[in-house]
């Protein structure tokens, strides 16, 4: 027998490159336009706002991984978002040259501890931001899937680790700073000060480099076989198992990868924010990132960065203009998108988005039906043939 080739999928082929070039547009804007507009109009500060939450967005990509396309429900991603956040504030408070922190003279503590000292070195802080979360998070999706607890259960269970490990960071004064954290701000990087706008700016461009890569990985995996399968496990996961798929190991890969992403996240947070507090790791917020997938639309990994965004800036719009009464805007939001636009604002966007701009451009309004009836050409010719008769008679 001869070895055939195989046949490339030329169209989709070309939509992964349309998307690419969409996307390599989408970063060219925010690192040589956006910037500079927010500058001339004198909106400069809002540079980093920006940049803060494009790194909030690679959060809601992991979210969007792991509960719009496989059905899981986080409620505690904070955890894995404080833990990378920690990783890069340990490192900036041993530089330059591995220095005691300041805040280690409070508590009477004149020798580092043996876990600070790996983070002197820049790479091992940066693996340890992405491993450390995922590695926590695969040992306790392995536990916790193997078991098949799933749905209201497995919230509860991420909500209850998140609450252990505020409890933890948050007593440790001597060792972590406890309640007050650790700043960023006044470190130094790379001989300047991490709070500079120079290396404030050199953050902001890693970030839109970073969400772009994220949002690959996230492609990657949502697309293909793996992709499929993980809609399957969110649709009917005892049938995916009937077939002869054991979901645990894909569950805990997701689960896995999605908390390497708020590792991340929170590193790149972190240094544009100043300080990271155990507060992150407060429930509001872990369910706030499920808010901005909700937002966006769920299964769709443009739909989460959009969220993300929409809901900070306008949390970040209405608590400067009102004060006082912007939580009932914020929440009045949320209602809105759950009563009315149930499919986030892209799914809103794929439906009666579509149809109405058809509406607008064609002046008639497309019939909603099943789709295959819409396209079958034996009921296209009876609808013609009854429009016929019609006219005859």
């Amino acid at each position: 027998m001869t070895a055939t080739k195989p046949r490339f999928d030329w169209q989709k082929r070309r939509f992964l490159l349309i998307e690419g070039a969409i996307v390599l547009v989408f970063v060219l804007l925010l690192i040589f336009v956006i910037p500079q507009f927010l500058v001339s109009i004198g909106q400069a500060f809002r540079v980093n706002l920006l940049g803060r939450y494009l790194a909030l967005a690679i959060v809601a990509l992991g979210i969007d991984i792991i509960w719009g396309y496989t059905g899981i429900l986080s409620l505690g991603h904070g955890l894995f978002f404080a833990l990378g956040g920690y990783a890069l504030a340990m490192y900036l408070q041993l530089q330059p040259n591995g220095q005691l922190p300041d805040f280690f003279s409070l508590y009477g503590v004149t020798e580092l501890p043996a876990f600070w000292q790996p983070f002197s070195s820049l790479p091992f802080t940066i693996f340890a931001a992405v491993a450390i979360p995922t590695i926590v998070a695969a040992v306790l999706g392995y536990l916790v899937f193997r078991n098949r607890i799933r749905g209201v259960y497995f919230a509860i269970l991420t909500q209850a680790a998140l609450i252990v490990f505020f409890n933890l960071f948050n007593g440790q004064q001597k060792l972590i700073n406890g309640t007050n954290g650790l700043k960023t701000d006044t470190a130094t990087i790379f001989g300047q000060p991490a709070g500079s706008a120079a290396v404030q700016w050199s953050f902001y461009v890693l970030t839109v480099v970073l969400l772009a890569g994220a949002y690959a990985l996230c492609r990657w995996l949502t697309s293909g076989r793996l992709g499929r399968l993980l809609i399957a496990i969110r649709d009917d996961e005892p049938r995916v198992r009937f077939t002869g798929y054991n979901p645990t190991a894909f569950k805990v890969l997701v689960f896995a990868a999605s908390a390497g992403l708020a590792g991340v996240a929170g590193a790149l947070y972190t240094v544009q924010s100043g300080i990271i507090t155990p507060k992150v790791m407060d429930i509001a917020f872990s369910i706030e990132m499920v808010i901005w997938v909700a937002v966006g639309g769920r299964a769709s990994l443009v739909g989460a960065i959009l969220g993300t965004l929409v809901v900070n800036f306008a949390k970040s719009f209405l608590s400067e203009k009102f004060p006082e009464v912007w939580l009932f805007f914020q929440g009045a939001l949320f209602l809105i998108v759950v009563m009315v636009l149930p499919g986030g604002l892209i799914g809103w966007l794929r439906t009666h988005g579509l149809d109405y701009s058809r509406t607008l451009l064609r002046g008639k309004q497309r019939v909603t039906t099943y789709p295959s009836l819409e396209e079958d050409p034996d009921v296209e010719y009876e609808r013609q043939d009854l429009t016929n008769r019609k006219s005859d008679g």
